[in-house]
């Protein structure tokens, strides 16, 4: 009988810590948030990438060992600026034995237009017959037509020479040198690669639903730029008028700002345009304080069938206040924990 006081206050003390591990668990349980669709038009956005719209492939015309770069990827360079030279002694020599052939074809000109004069004086006294006269006439216009053809042949040598040398066509950016100072070039084979920075654009693959709703511009996101959006009128936006036969999608260009500054082709960028009455209903809005992010990955906690919270990851849109849009991840119904770290710690 002297047990019992002593049973009883282990009772006691085992139910008072179990009810606090009951508390601890209600106290640890995160609240739930469940997705709705908002009603009203949002943003939509699809993936691009940045190209510049002038772009060039410089290459050889001509066969020779390059003997000069004096430009590397990366440096501006200005229009008409030699880019690379091809060894040209062989078409210099060539450009010279044309020309000696020029200056030799004229002397003999002069000297059949003086005999061709004496001709006609004599012709005029009567003192030679007109076969005479009409031969002095050939030799003269036979001379003029090898003049003319030499340095037909003269100028070709000449601008064979010239396209030893390679020049910028326009003020840019090299964005790439293949070769090497000594390599071969080859008719054909490309030297380096020329862009023009102060004209560049954006490049998206949209479905015909979203093309049709650029009507009204977009705005372009470009990660590491000073500007966060920059808005673009429609009418610097074109369609291409053909659609891919596979993804049945349509090529859609957006024309940035001149002289973009930070912008380069081939970086990646993000096309934002305003939604319509359509979209309404799959447009869903989450507490900001429920997104998770971990490295590269953006996820929020959703519960699943067993009761208890996964992780699943979203795709995000813009931000509105206390609430962020969902893009994709999720759907209407679905509970969100709106404490992540809480929703981690449940086992």
């Amino acid at each position: 009988m002297s047990l019992a006081p002593w049973v009883l206050s282990v009772l006691t003390v085992g139910l008072a810590a179990q009810a606090h591990v009951h508390a601890s668990e209600a106290a640890a349980a995160p609240g739930y948030y469940t997705v709705q669709a908002t009603g009203s038009t949002g943003w939509s956005s699809m993936d691009a990438k940045v190209e510049a719209v002038r772009e060039t492939l410089l290459a050889a015309q001509v066969p020779g060992a390059i003997v000069a770069l004096p430009v590397k990827a990366g440096d501006a360079v200005k229009a008409g600026q030699e880019l690379a030279r091809i060894d040209a002694r062989m078409a210099s020599q060539g450009a010279a034995a044309s020309s000696a052939q020029v200056a030799a074809a004229q002397a003999g000109l002069n000297v059949a237009t003086k005999e061709y004069e004496r001709q006609k004086q004599l012709f005029a006294k009567r003192y030679i017959s007109q076969a005479a006269l009409d031969g002095a006439e050939a030799q003269w216009r036979a001379a003029q037509a090898q003049v003319t053809a030499l340095q037909a042949q003269a100028g070709v040598a000449a601008t064979q020479t010239g396209l030893h040398s390679v020049r910028a066509p326009y003020s840019g950016i090299v964005s790439s040198v293949p070769v090497n100072l000594g390599d071969m070039a080859m008719p054909g084979r490309p030297l380096l690669s020329l862009y023009d920075p102060a004209a560049l654009r954006l490049t998206a693959q949209l479905t015909q639903d979203q093309a049709r709703q650029l009507r009204s511009g977009v705005q372009v996101e470009i990660p590491g730029l000073t500007v966060q959006r920059l808005s673009i009128a429609a009418s610097q936006i074109q369609l291409l008028p053909t659609a891919d036969p596979l993804s049945h999608t349509v090529a859609v260009r957006v024309q940035l700002p001149a002289n973009q500054q930070g912008a380069m082709p081939g970086m990646f960028a993000r096309l934002w345009w305003q939604g319509d009455a359509a979209d309404a209903a799959q447009r869903v809005l989450i507490p900001s304080t429920a997104v998770v992010r971990r490295a590269e990955m953006t996820g929020v906690y959703v519960q699943g069938d067993n009761g208890k919270p996964q992780l699943r990851q979203v795709r995000l849109g813009l931000p509105q206040g206390d609430m962020v849009e969902v893009l994709s991840g999720l759907r209407v119904g679905d509970q969100v924990a709106v404490e992540p770290q809480a929703a981690a710690r449940v086992r």
